[in-house]
């Protein structure tokens, strides 16, 4: 038995919150305890949907907003002040761990922290840096970002020292070796997985209006108004549920009104509520738009819909070729084409044992390759922690 320190220093991820980002964290920590090992959470942010199966789970919990801002500072100045908070918050999280003791440092990246570098130069123990996305791009692109310079050096240091580096998609890596080219040799691929154990087979509700599900954040990078246009378009009726908020919930509504839709909008549900959100579907659905070809995702959604034993029908973008094969765990659709997308969801509502026998497919293929703890055990491979400690 070994003790691992788990890093969560960003504070756009709550460790408990309802965004596929928690689930991740979670679902490590969980992938953890599995092989009887004893994680310990340091976070910058907790959230309030503490999963039952956690609520022993030792945190230590430190804020980045410990110091509020000058409400007359200019907006740059602003950022930068929480920049620097943001340093300083890993900074005492490091300090924490190295305090605590560890056998195994695992680090969720997240700009500007150090944390993972600082525990390694204290203590004699391996360490996995897991990256998710091109944070500092998607920063500079999407919200704001100061200190450029900082961050990449943040990146490069802590690259430097971990032991392995766990990259959710080939994007990813990429973006990784474009900045960091030495550490080829420890960068792993490893996508999300899914809780085959958490997430069981759903039955269609019977009905005579097939309900078809999207779960995700309502941003534009879904693609949900696609699914909204070909609903519109659809030869047999069926009803839209979105399970998931965001900022464009107030632009779908309006359109699901325009177009006459009857839409089941179920808002942002914690993860133990997906298997509930998921219930009484025909068929699942991830419409990511045309902008998304190039894109960092590694879609986990597609992995909870194939758990549910649901037939999906999602765009052929990124790396969803990679997961579905085109009739046989699911469908592919040309990406932002809703009459595409129309008619792969009639035709599955209309043959329920093609779609059953997809939806069954894709659970049998997630249970054998993408559990978590098989990512976990990809990403762990050859790592050895420092010591076992009795308990």
């Amino acid at each position: 038995m070994y003790r691992v320190a788990y890093l969560n220093t960003d504070p756009g991820v709550p460790a408990y919150g309802t965004k596929g980002a928690s689930v991740h964290v979670q679902e490590i920590i969980r992938a953890f305890r599995a092989r009887s090992a004893l994680p310990r959470l340091y976070t910058v942010r907790t959230g309030e949907h503490v999963p039952v199966d956690l609520v022993d789970l030792q945190v230590v919990h430190r804020p980045v907003d410990g110091d509020p801002a000058d409400p007359g500072m200019p907006p740059e100045q602003r950022v930068a002040q929480r920049e620097r908070r943001q340093q300083a918050v890993a900074r005492d999280l490091a300090a924490d761990v190295i305090v605590d003791g560890t056998d195994l440092v695992y680090e969720r990246y997240s700009l500007f922290s150090t944390a993972l570098s600082q525990v390694t130069a204290s203590l004699p123990v391996p360490s996995v840096l897991e990256v998710n996305a091109p944070l500092i791009d998607e920063q500079a692109a999407h919200r704001h970002l100061v200190d450029r310079d900082g961050a990449l050096a943040a990146l490069r240091t802590q690259v430097a020292a971990a032991t392995v580096i766990a990259c959710v998609s080939e994007p990813v890596v990429q973006w990784v070796l474009s900045h960091c080219p030495s550490a080829s040799g420890k960068v792993r691929l490893t996508p999300n997985g899914v809780n085959t154990e958490r997430i069981l087979p759903v039955e269609p509700a019977p009905s005579r209006r097939p309900v078809v599900v999207f779960v995700g954040t309502l941003k534009a990078w879904h693609g949900v108004e696609t699914l909204l246009d070909a609903a519109a378009a659809a030869k047999q009726k069926w009803r839209v549920r979105i399970v998931g908020d965001g900022p464009q919930r107030a632009a779908l509504l309006e359109q699901a009104q325009r177009l006459g839709l009857d839409v089941d909008l179920r808002g942002a549900v914690s993860p133990s509520d997906i298997p509930a959100a998921l219930a009484g579907a025909s068929v699942a659905v991830a419409p990511y738009p045309a902008s998304a070809k190039d894109d960092y995702f590694s879609p986990l959604k597609i992995y909870e819909y194939s758990a549910a034993g649901l037939p999906v029908v999602a765009s052929a973008v990124g790396q969803v070729p990679a997961i579905i094969t085109d009739d046989m765990n699911g469908v592919l659709v040309p990406p932002s084409d809703p009459a595409a997308l129309a008619a792969e969801i009639d035709a599955l509502v209309a043959d329920p044992r093609r779609a059953q026998l997809l939806g069954a497919t894709g659970r049998s293929i997630v249970a054998r390759k993408h559990s978590w703890s098989a990512v976990l055990d990809r990403i762990l491979h050859g790592v050895r922690p420092r010591d076992e400690v009795t308990v």
